[in-house]
């Protein structure tokens, strides 16, 4: 699983890293959003599809891996 974000569209919120601050931070120019981990751990997943579903904007995008749908 990799995250995709549409920065663009990103209000810089902060819900992302709330729920995932392994995962999400916050940049110091404009808050936008800064993934970390490009592809969580396992254990990420639970509090990244949080994130997911926190984001006001829904600039954030669950892509699952080839090996995870086989």
């Amino acid at each position: 699983m990799s995250i995709d974000v549409d920065l663009e569209s990103c209000i810089g919120a902060g819900l992302c890293v709330m729920a995932a601050p392994e995962v999400f931070d916050q940049s110091p120019d404009d808050g936008r959003v800064v993934v970390l981990v490009d592809e969580p751990t396992p254990d990420q997943v639970p509090a990244v599809r949080e994130a997911v579903g926190l984001c006001p904007t829904a600039v954030l995008r669950l892509r699952e891996s080839q090996e995870s749908t086989r």
